[in-house]
């Protein structure tokens, strides 16, 4: 169900009904966008996104959308995002969880303030922290080393990383992960609140949580006092669509979100991602429950299938009870194909040039499928049938001496400068074996297992460079570096 109470307006859509009201009326146009509804679009655009959606595209300050007398439709749209998650206040957001975590470290980490980050949290928190001034103290994720998979923070790391800065003013978490791996939230508030810190959950990958009782509680419910929600990874928004959620209790100042949001967001928002959030929500809230039912119960009977496909198993909710799982989100299947003598890269290729499967993430070890709140069981059951017939053509012997994903180096809880100090710093391009001991410009992680091995303001370490070059030639992404090939890297030009 729900997180919140029931609310006989969640049936409506307020921006969603005014925008519509508006384009459909066929009001004369003398204001942006220049394709004036689709007028003066390209007519290959019209064909292929519609006239439909070119009537909506409108621009900010449309009376009766979002000026007007108020509370104007747009803010009775974010009132319902609020009521439905049940926040005291909501932001629609255009730029995606990024959007969102750039505000809260504009409001939370003003210049020289101390925050704690999960290790591997998304890039767009270290983006924020370049904005805003803040010092980050990190605290390190668990992680499965022979799957190559990054866990959530144990309450007890959490505890430990606050000790070490006592004087943090907010925690920075990551719930679910993204293999679908939820934290102990209320242990973290727990420890987090304790400290006089707030929690700041990244709940980019469960919007849908809370909503049905197969899927893990929302992290709003669960003591967090700020939540960021990608509605578009799961729920049915247009790619970029998000949410900003704070908890009702004070602990983090909602004028200074909502400063740092208008701060952060373009003067330009698209109308058509504003009312895919509308929409969303609504979905959302009426029907959520049932649609999750039925995917759920799709999901069980594939994640049967594909644990019969041989060398092939299904990761999840075997993991709950371990370090840094304390729930486990069903809409994210995980498969471990070692035992197809394949790896994850070699299986997703596979599929993609034979039967035209696009998976969210492939890893040395793994396959990681995203579900939708409303997955079609017929998409489930054509995967499971050309999983199959792909392994069955491409699995080989087992080598016995394959190991395991490199296992990280200890990564360091400190850094040597601001990364604002290292980002806007003077810097230089020198080749990674003469950058040892130099100042990191970049933040670069392997993928898998996301982990970043290196931050901005990060002292370069040989066991980092040697870890980062292994993974490399294991198959895996070297996500942020500006040499895909790890040859050279940025680094400051006056620090040594």
């Amino acid at each position: 169900m729900s997180p919140a109470a029931p609310d006989r307006r969640q049936p409506t859509a307020p921006y969603l009904d005014a925008l519509v009201a508006y384009g459909f009326r066929g009001p004369t146009r003398f204001h942006v966008p220049g394709h004036k509804g689709g007028s003066g679009a390209d007519p290959g655009l019209r064909w292929a996104l519609g006239e439909r959606a070119l009537l909506l595209d409108v621009p900010q300050d449309t009376e009766g959308i979002d000026v007007g007398p108020e509370p104007t439709p747009y803010q009775q749209a974010e009132e319902l995002a609020a009521a439905a998650y049940g926040a005291e206040q909501s932001w629609f957001l255009t730029n995606g969880a990024t959007q969102g975590n750039h505000a809260l470290c504009l409001a939370l980490a003003s210049p020289a303030t101390r925050v704690v980050l999960q290790r591997n949290a998304h890039a767009s928190l270290i983006d924020g922290l370049v904005l805003s001034g803040g010092t980050p103290a990190f605290v390190a994720p668990e992680t499965d080393d022979e799957l190559g998979m990054a866990h959530g923070v144990t309450p007890e790391a959490l505890r430990a990383g606050l000790e070490r800065c006592a004087d943090a003013r907010a925690v920075f978490v990551v719930s679910p992960t993204y293999y679908g791996m939820a934290a102990d939230v209320a242990g973290l508030a727990e420890v987090a609140h304790a400290a006089g810190a707030a929690l700041v959950v990244d709940q980019a990958w469960g919007p849908h949580f809370g909503f049905h009782p197969g899927v893990p509680r929302s992290a709003l419910a669960l003591g967090a006092d700020a939540v960021i929600t990608s509605t578009h990874k799961i729920v049915g928004a247009l790619t970029q669509a998000a949410m900003l959620h704070v908890a009702p209790g004070g602990r983090v100042d909602r004028a200074a979100v909502g400063r740092a949001v208008r701060l952060v967001r373009s003067t330009s928002p698209s109308s058509l991602l504003l009312a895919s959030l509308d929409a969303a929500r609504r979905q959302l809230a009426l029907h959520g429950q049932a649609l999750l039912a039925g995917t759920l119960a799709a999901a069980a009977q594939a994640r049967e299938a594909i644990d019969a496909v041989p060398g092939c198993a299904v990761v999840g909710e075997r993991l709950v009870g371990r370090p840094g799982v304390h729930a486990w989100d069903p809409l994210r299947i995980v498969i471990d194909v070692r035992g197809t003598g394949r790896s994850g890269y070699d299986v997703a290729a596979e599929l993609r040039a034979g039967s035209d499967i696009h998976l969210e993430l492939a890893t040395h070890a793994t396959l990681v499928m995203v579900l939708g709140v409303h997955e079609q069981p017929e998409a489930l059951e054509r995967f499971v049938h050309d999983l199959g017939a792909t392994v069955a053509e491409i699995a080989r012997p087992i080598e016995p001496a394959r190991a395991p994903l490199v296992k990280p180096p200890e990564l360091s809880d400190a850094l040597a400068v601001s990364p604002r100090d290292a980002f806007l710093g003077e810097t230089e391009i020198v080749a990674v074996d003469d950058a040892l001991g130099r100042v990191s410009c970049e933040a670069i992680a392997g993928y898998p297992p996301g982990i970043p091995a290196l931050l901005p303001g990060e002292r370069i370490r040989a066991e980092v460079v040697a870890y980062l070059r292994e993974l490399a030639r294991a198959g895996a992404r070297l996500h942020g570096a500006s040499d895909p090939a790890f040859e050279t890297v940025t680094v400051l030009r006056d620090a040594t």
